[in-house]
């Protein structure tokens, strides 16, 4: 049996040593007690919310919004991404009375609210309860809407209906008011649990993933699952999750589920906030030691690993697809990266009435799916004009698109991205045409990874980059990312490529050419102070004489114009996207680095902030290593950065945190020639500071 002993405090947690830690124990460490705050939060306004009040509404899925303020986002909770027509109704009434009219699926199977007031949140709230949904658990410390395959019980693709695990999960982690037990985490925990054999669920990216596999036991096939723990997405890359080696029967998988949830409630490690996610757990302990204790938590130990029933192919569930059932269909839809209009929510929920059985699924794919469509409608349904908006077969180049919020509603994020990426890909089609093996595109903002963009086939992450003492919108791109059994991740090819009018070319030339792409390799020969990624090909194609127009701004002069490419110009595009990192990065000149002032470069994908102060020029890491908060937009105080999100100070001169002591920031060298203040991009120089 479970235990359902609340321990929202436990003595036995491994202490914590940062705000968020500081902020739960406030709260007898559970989070969720900010309800009791709320009605006095409405009455002083969002202008009296400290930084204590921002984190602590997550838990209760109301989020601070800092690009709109005043205006919200809320994070609905939907179990294996199942709805129903009442609930899309309710959401899109919600978002045309108290919203902004604008929601975002997202890639865990779940719809955000937005452009609500904080005085809007007890309505909603109330609204919600009326068709069984709520918003708690949904950020920060908590176990994150639990995925699962979107047909599961339907698809003919699947050894197990797993979604009544799914369910039965929220029901014991969550229930209908919240669970105390599962707020007070190191960090977030995603979890799926799925027995499609299609990998349509990113597994390896996952704390936990239950994923279908087969046994012989006493002469007998059982279907169960094999278990993966400790991947994560995010800043430090793409971990891909481990395989404990065990099997276990469906009738033991929430039991395993809440003795790992426990297992890292209890010893995850609790002080820097970067370093607190279960993969780092696993690294402290290895998986011996981890299986041994949570056999031991158990009580008892599973089986030997079995086989796993995956194949090795994905799929997005879009089209129309015969279900188990006789004579019923399901019906994928593409909500391009997953921004749909109240209006076109509203009327998705009528066609699940009128042509199904009211049911709607949400995909990890940021898209939806009617379901039980009789084949006698299945006509009908396709001529309606919301599937012109939404079409069930998209070209290959929005098939797979996926983007996290960007800039427009996003705190962390550095980039626009969801108008952007729609933009690509209709110039993608221009160039490379509609048809064709569809393949994964995937958005990231920045280095937090909500896009997933290292588990894509083209995966681009956003930031900035100076160009002509200008800070313009940039992205890392990523090739060759996958989950699944062979799980990989994308192998980054390039940086700080500006989102001009010559990306479209420049993609279009990856995509082309791909697989050579994703045999990426340094070229040393002569050029010791370079890193170049460029594609083992013939070594005419990417000589060193080809690499020599690179100019001193770290961008190349020859690239292709949107407008007319041509065979040459895309030759000298696939040139460009070969690029060779100069030692050192130029800034601006120094006249234009006033005294206080900072400027933000791009040194190998991160993002260093640069200042002037006291005639002096510092350069460090760009991001907060707390919550990846903009160091560039804080104050300077003695001598020191105060990160305008959480008010974590940065001694300029050495690095150290003296809010957090444990974190620091890197500090780079710089110089000054004729004028112009240049920072070293090797690695090998930072600055040390014992």
């Amino acid at each position: 049996m479970i235990s359902l002993v609340t321990n929202h405090w436990s003595l036995d947690m491994r202490p914590g040593n940062n705000p968020i830690e500081t902020y739960k124990a406030a709260k007898g460490g559970d989070g969720l007690r900010i309800r009791e705050d709320l009605p006095q939060l409405i009455a002083q306004g969002h202008e009296a919310l400290s930084p204590a009040d921002k984190e602590l509404l997550k838990w209760v899925g109301v989020f601070f919004r800092k690009p709109t303020p005043g205006k919200f986002m809320m994070r609905i909770r939907m179990p294996n991404g199942f709805a129903t027509a009442q609930q899309l109704v309710t959401i899109a009434d919600l978002s045309e009375r108290v919203g902004n009219g604008t929601l975002d699926i997202t890639t865990r199977q779940q719809i955000e609210l937005r452009g609500y007031t904080l005085a809007g949140v007890p309505e909603i709230w109330e609204k919600l309860r009326g068709v069984n949904l709520r918003s708690l658990q949904t950020g920060m410390d908590n176990i994150r809407n639990l995925n699962g395959c979107s047909l599961a019980g339907l698809t003919p693709d699947e050894l197990l209906d797993a979604s009544s695990i799914v369910l039965e999960l929220d029901r014991f982690i969550v229930g209908t008011d919240g669970n105390s037990e599962f707020t007070n985490l190191p960090r977030k925990m995603n979890v799926t649990v799925t027995g499609c054999l299609e990998n349509c669920t990113h597994n390896e990216s996952q704390d936990i993933a239950l994923v279908p596999a087969t046994k012989i036991v006493d002469g007998t096939i059982h279907a169960g699952f094999h278990i993966l723990v400790g991947g994560k997405m995010g800043s430090g890359g793409f971990t891909i999750a481990s395989n404990l080696e065990w099997f276990i029967e469906p009738c033991q998988a929430v039991e395993m589920v809440i003795a790992i949830i426990k297992l890292f409630r209890d010893e995850g490690p609790r002080d820097s906030r970067t370093k607190s996610r279960l993969a780092f757990l696993l690294e402290e302990w290895g998986l011996d030691r981890f299986r041994k204790e949570l056999g031991t938590r158990l009580g008892w130990m599973p089986r030997s690993a079995g086989q796993d029933a995956r194949r090795e192919c994905h799929t997005d569930h879009l089209g129309v697809h015969p279900q188990k059932q006789p004579n019923r269909y399901s019906v994928g839809v593409s909500v391009t990266v997953g921004r749909i209009h109240q209006e076109s929510l509203r009327e998705l929920a009528r066609l699940a009435e009128v042509y199904g059985t009211g049911q709607i699924r949400l995909t990890t794919g940021q898209n939806a799916v009617l379901i039980n469509v009789p084949q006698e409608r299945l006509e009908g349904l396709l001529r309606e004009p919301l599937l012109k908006e939404l079409p069930p077969e998209p070209s290959r180049f929005v098939r797979g698109l996926v983007s996290c919020t960007g800039v427009q509603y996003c705190n962390l994020a550095v980039i626009e991205t969801k108008a952007r990426a729609v933009r690509i890909a209709q110039a993608l089609e221009k160039r490379l045409g509609t048809e064709g093996t569809p393949l994964t595109i995937y958005w990231s903002g920045c280095p937090a990874a909500c896009g997933n963009h290292q588990a894509a086939d083209i995966g681009l992450r956003g930031m900035k980059v100076n160009v002509a003492g200008q800070s313009v919108d940039a992205v890392a791109i990523y090739v060759g990312g996958r989950t699944g059994p062979n799980a990989r991740e994308g192998k980054q090819i390039m940086e700080m490529v500006p989102c001009d009018e010559a990306l479209p070319d420049m993609l279009a030339t990856v995509i082309q050419h791909v697989e050579l792409f994703k045999q990426v390799e340094p070229l040393r020969a002569g050029l010791k102070d370079r890193i170049l990624m460029v594609p083992a090909g013939p070594p005419e194609e990417f000589s060193e004489e080809s690499l020599a127009s690179k100019d001193e701004a770290g961008t190349f002069a020859d690239r292709t114009s949107m407008d007319s490419p041509s065979t040459e110009s895309r030759s000298a595009t696939a040139v460009g996207m070969a690029q060779a990192q100069a030692a050192k990065v130029r800034v601006c000149g120094v006249h234009e680095l006033s005294e206080g002032g900072c400027r933000v470069v791009s040194v190998r994908g991160q993002q260093l902030a640069v200042f002037r102060v006291d005639g002096q020029i510092v350069a460090i890491d760009a991001q907060c290593p707390h919550e990846g908060g903009p160091l560039q937009d804080g104050m300077i105080e003695q001598g020191c950065i105060v990160c305008p999100w959480h008010n974590y100070k940065f001694d300029l001169a050495s690095g150290r945190c003296q809010t957090e002591p444990d974190l620091k920031v890197n500090r780079y060298p710089t110089s000054i020639l004729d004028g112009v203040v240049w920072v070293d991009a090797n690695v090998s120089g930072v600055i040390s500071d014992s």
